[in-house]
């Protein structure tokens, strides 16, 4: 028997056959990503919002260690090295007479398994550093807007306005004022700062004759 006959009886041979299969799946994925320009999965690092933790798969990786990179490149990284460990385990186990007859080929699909997420952990922790981080959306992000008063004053105990945020959603927050001017309703202000303990922002008049970017 050849080489390469050797090597496809090993590969569909049990255990091995599991991963080749997976890794069959995993190559189908990659060739269609390439061919339509973009990952499919759409799962950046494999992470939840700020404060909550991922579910389904992402949820899975993030509990055996493997969060912060995209699901896809940990799920092929676990699939192939498995299946390379459980082919390398087949050949070794069947070429050697002394193993017959041992636990040693029931071990080889654990073993697979553990140098798996011992090397996908490995190799996506330089990964992980590279990833950047999603960055989570805050009150801060208001400062320097101009936002619309919605409340007949303004003062230093009261006051709502609506403000426009970057991706264009609209908020109703608090605001105050430091000083004695006169905000009616419909009246635009600056928010200059924001008072985390208060949860509120300070507005000032807004001169949209000193708005550096307004069209002349």
């Amino acid at each position: 028997m050849g080489r390469l006959e050797r090597f496809i009886e090993a590969a569909l041979s049990f255990p091995t056959v599991l991963f080749s299969f997976l890794l069959v799946v995993v190559t189908g994925y990659w060739i269609l990503s390439l061919l339509l320009g973009a990952v499919l999965d759409g799962d950046a690092a494999g992470d939840g919002a700020e404060g909550a933790e991922p579910g389904g798969l992402a949820g899975l990786l993030a509990g055996l260690g493997l969060r912060g990179v995209p699901v896809s490149v940990s799920v092929s990284l676990l699939v192939a090295i498995a299946w390379f460990t459980s082919l390398a385990g087949s050949v070794l186990v069947t070429g050697t007479p002394a193993l017959a007859g041992t636990p040693a080929p029931a071990a080889v699909p654990v073993a697979a398994l553990a140098c798996a997420w011992l090397g996908t952990r490995l190799l996506t922790a330089p990964l992980r550093r590279a990833v950047p981080k999603e960055r989570v959306p805050s009150r801060a992000d208001f400062v320097g807007r101009t936002c619309v008063i919605r409340t007949g004053r303004v003062g230093r105990d009261f006051g709502q306005a609506e403000v426009t945020a970057p991706d264009g959603s609209s908020a109703l927050v608090q605001v105050r004022q430091t000083g004695d001017d006169v905000f009616g309703a419909g009246s635009t202000a600056l928010i200059f700062a924001y008072d985390p303990d208060g949860e509120f922002f300070w507005v000032m008049p807004y001169d949209a004759e000193l708005d550096p970017d307004r069209p002349i």
